[in-house]
């Protein structure tokens, strides 16, 4: 799928689903959010949220008191429905629609954050784009957290097809720019009383 259709996409999902009707709604992201305590990420971190959609790690970063927050989707539709959710908060945030596959860094970050974005890349092309855009993006020794399907979980979700990763097959897909330091399996319950398996690394740049 190239990058104009995945963007035709996610604006239809985003346009006919309502925000609890989509598999990955979470109202506490308490994976990543645990991964924040590990780190002990400075409040005034620089932090992009990568495939962010209308997830709600943006509010829970925001009454935690994190002043950076960049939230980056291919999907306008998704950031507007967060942006109205916000209301006046919304201004405190860098909102960044664009497809991350084609990302062409502009400024540095000292946390890189993506649940569920990346096992959508299926082309070789795009995922090297990816690991090159968040590598040139971070800080030296900046972070990066990445959940994505396991290989235990679903094979396609909102209708595509998805790519699954193991915790070593994450660590030698970005071994060349990126030390793995931690990586744990998580179930996630969807809203339709379903079980998804997620695998989490965190990395470190080399």
């Amino acid at each position: 799928m190239n990058s104009s259709n995945r963007k035709n996409h996610w604006e239809n999902i985003y346009q006919t689903k309502k925000l609890s009707d989509v598999s990955w709604y979470q109202p506490i992201p308490e994976t990543s959010l645990t991964f924040f305590k590990q780190f002990e990420v400075p409040k005034q971190a620089k932090i992009i949220d990568v495939g962010g959609g209308d997830s709600f790690l943006v509010e829970h970063l925001l009454d935690l008191g994190y002043q950076n927050i960049s939230v980056l989707d291919i999907s306008e539709t998704a950031i507007e429905r967060v942006k109205q959710r916000l209301g006046d908060l919304a201004e405190k945030v860098t909102w960044i629609n664009e497809d991350v596959s084609v990302l062409k860094p502009t400024q540095k970050y000292d946390l890189w954050h993506d649940r569920a974005a990346f096992h959508f890349l299926t082309n070789q092309n795009d995922i090297s784009n990816y690991i090159e855009s968040a590598y040139e993006s971070l800080n030296p020794h900046g972070i990066l957290i990445l959940g994505t399907f396991s290989e235990s979980g679903p094979k396609k979700c909102s209708g595509i097809e998805i790519k699954q990763y193991s915790r070593e097959e994450l660590v030698e897909t970005f071994d060349a720019f990126f030390e793995n330091i931690d990586g744990i399996n998580v179930d996630h319950s969807t809203p339709f009383d379903t079980i998804q398996n997620f695998t989490f690394c965190s990395f470190r740049k080399r």
